[in-house]
């Protein structure tokens, strides 16, 4: 979810910025290692190349090169509509409303479904997403059944209800539907002969997870003080996921949704914040959507205040907004196996998790972005090796948490959080600050890394790793924070608003402590120089804002964009997009054009790559009851619904090729 110019939807406030740390910006570390004469050169891409590729062909010895983009550009527009290369065809699929339990009802087109209602229907504003073949407990790679699972990041008020939330007010109703409309749904779905795409009806598989859903909390930090609420006195569960963004998959078949914004849902109106709270920005007037406004709150409601309101946290929800900033993990194949949030990995504004290839009898390593202006990126390494016959969601459960530093010589370290680290806890105490478990480190992730000395980046946000070379890939999205002042040669302009893509490759093993990096792509205009010399930004591949990243199983490299404000509404890019990468090659291509105001977020392929899903956020967004943008994807004078597209080839073939 972009946070450059526009606001968030509910309250008109976006996250506020809470890295006060002194640690230097990416942009300090790339003016310290190239010029902003070599970079306009054009021969950044030399430089680049001549520490980068020795430990990229050591790492791909072996594999089959990436295949060529095997179909036509297309350009930007502003059409509200899906506008794909000739030879591509679209139709939308699932979109929020569609009814996936149970006795659920149809979608009212005024809007006027209500929570139970809700609670029954495909989720609001879809974003990470996995197709999981419906044979994969056996093994099996089904390309014409599967479970489709992804997730609802958020709502808009304007939109969800019929003459949009009653801010001077909150309902009791309304409030309801809103937590209704976030979390994962898991969709059983199958394709006809004809080749479309249905919901198998009445499925035991589908699913709806919200923001009320009983959950299990694991790892260091179950059973800590600061979990204790009314809810929980020991503080080992929880209720419900919010804000769930980007997603990963676990090599054993589950999936992992985790939650980004979740800390605007949150107020605290005490005369001062802890740690756990302040460095994350929860909010000291109002939350973003108010909820904590709904008079003579039931429990599942009042617990969105996290002001002392009792002698004791066990009989009030002081600790609530502890329980989220989690990865949490789903068995999509179990409809009765309860979520649980594994609180190894960090707390923080998870956009999503990506896992290195997992090698037999070595440690899972995964990676996260913290989705928020000069935060970090971060690495998991399990304590316990994987095993495959074996493997569970226990490995993650246990291991070290890092953080990136990305030094000016084109080398990075990852620095270990914990409280086993020497260095630091040295760095903690000449800090000031006293962690007292490995709980409290991982409660306080963000504080953790502004102590390591992590490199605050531009907003880090998918990641995705190069099946053809195991290289890491991330966007970052943008950070309007820049000032003018603080130009350097890797984004030689005011304010990063178009983002970059970063990547590096780690030395010796996917858990090593050191790395090489490089910059991939620059958003930016037509002409915008690129740091490969050979590539260069043309009006089949201009972009902004670079948000969804996805390798796809060739090698190609899916980007998705999230331009907001006004370098969505007025600037040269158009409506978000998709656009494909060779990044062997430097091919760069843009393969589709959203509708109005959307965001295009998730991608993923069955395992024949004949079908591709791409998820449609908030198409219409900002419109009012009143006055809508956008009517996709039902055309007419409907009201706008983030939906799924299901996308293939006239002849059948092979996305992309």
């Amino acid at each position: 979810m972009a946070q450059q110019t526009k606001t968030h939807p509910v309250g008109g406030v976006s996250e506020p910025l809470a890295n006060h740390s002194k640690n230097p910006d990416f942009h300090t570390i790339m003016n310290q290692r190239f010029s902003r004469r070599t970079f306009l050169k054009g021969s950044l891409g030399l430089a680049i190349t001549s520490f980068f590729a020795p430990a990229l062909s050591g790492c791909s010895s072996g594999s089959m090169p990436a295949r060529p983009l095997a179909f036509e550009p297309i350009a930007a527009n502003r059409l509200d509509q899906i506008t794909l290369p000739p030879g591509y065809n679209a139709r939308p699929f699932i979109p929020w409303g569609t009814p996936l339990m149970g006795n659920a009802p149809e979608f009212a087109p005024d809007a006027s479904n209500n929570a139970a209602d809700q609670a029954l229907q495909v989720g609001s504003h879809h974003d990470g997403m996995h197709y999981f073949p419906i044979d994969l407990p056996r093994g099996g790679s089904n390309s014409s059944e599967g479970l489709l699972v992804l997730n609802h990041e958020y709502v808009d008020l304007n939109l969800i209800h019929p003459q949009g939330a009653n801010l001077e007010q909150r309902q009791r109703d309304e409030v309801e539907k809103e937590l209704n409309a976030h979390g994962v749904s898991v969709v059983h779905i199958m394709q006809r002969p004809s080749g479309d795409w249905d919901v198998v009806q009445q499925s035991p598989l589908n699913r709806r997870i919200t923001g009320f859903t009983p959950m299990a909390i694991s790892g260091p930090v179950r059973g800590h003080p600061l979990l204790v609420t009314q809810y929980s006195p020991g503080g080992t569960h929880t209720r419900g996921t919010i804000n769930n963004c980007s997603h990963g998959v676990t090599p054993w078949g589950t999936y992992l949704t985790c939650e980004e914004n979740w800390a605007g849902s949150f107020v605290n109106r005490d005369d001062s914040l802890p740690r756990e709270h302040e460095r994350y920005g929860i909010l000291r007037q109002h939350s973003w959507y108010r909820w904590d406004e709904v008079e003579q709150a039931p429990d599942h409601i009042a617990r969105f205040d996290a002001s002392t309101r009792a002698d004791s946290a066990a009989q009030d929800y002081r600790n609530e907004p502890n329980h989220f900033g989690w990865i949490v993990e789903i068995d999509p194949f179990n409809p009765n196996s309860m979520p649980v949030k594994r609180t190894a990995m960090g707390r923080f504004a998870h956009e999503g998790v990506i896992f290195a290839p997992a090698v037999e009898g070595e440690p899972l390593v995964a990676y996260s972005g913290d989705d928020a202006r000069f935060e970090y990126i971060y690495k998991f390494v399990s304590a316990a090796p994987y095993e495959a016959a074996t493997a569970s969601g226990r490995l993650l459960d246990s291991g070290t948490l890092y953080v990136a530093r990305f030094n000016a010589d084109g080398t990075g370290e990852w620095l270990a959080l914990s409280l086993e680290d020497a260095d630091f806890m040295a760095k903690a105490q000449a800090a000031g600050h006293n962690f007292d478990s490995q709980a409290d480190i991982l409660l306080n992730t963000r504080l953790a890394a502004d102590i390591a000395g992590a490199t605050k980046m531009d907003r880090p946000e998918w990641g995705a790793v190069d099946p053809q070379t195991g290289a890491v890939y991330f966007t970052l999205t943008n950070n309007m924070r820049r000032t003018n002042e603080q130009i350097d040669p890797a984004n030689p302009r005011a304010e990063n608003a178009h983002g970059h893509i970063i990547r590096w490759h780690e030395r010796e093993s996917n858990q090593s402590r050191t790395f090489d990096w490089d910059l991939f792509l620059m958003g930016g205009d037509v002409g915008q120089p690129q740091p490969n010399a050979d590539l260069q930004a043309t009006t089949e591949n201009h972009f902004a804002c670079p948000d969804g990243l996805w390798f796809d199983p060739q090698g190609t490299l899916w980007i998705q964009t999230d331009m907001s404000g006004d370098t969505l509404a007025k600037g040269p890019f158009g409506n978000n997009a998709m656009l494909a990468a060779n990044p062997q090659t430097g091919e760069l291509k843009r393969f589709l054009v959203g509708p109005v105001d959307c965001e295009i977020t998730g991608v993923v392929t069955t395992p024949d790559q004949r079908t591709m899903f791409v998820n449609v956020q908030h198409p219409g967004e900002g419109s009012k009851p009143e006055a809508l943008s956008s009517h996709w994807p039902d055309g007419g004078t409907s009201r706008p619904r983030s939906a799924t597209i299901i996308i293939t080839k006239d002849d059948g073939g092979v996305i992309g090729g």
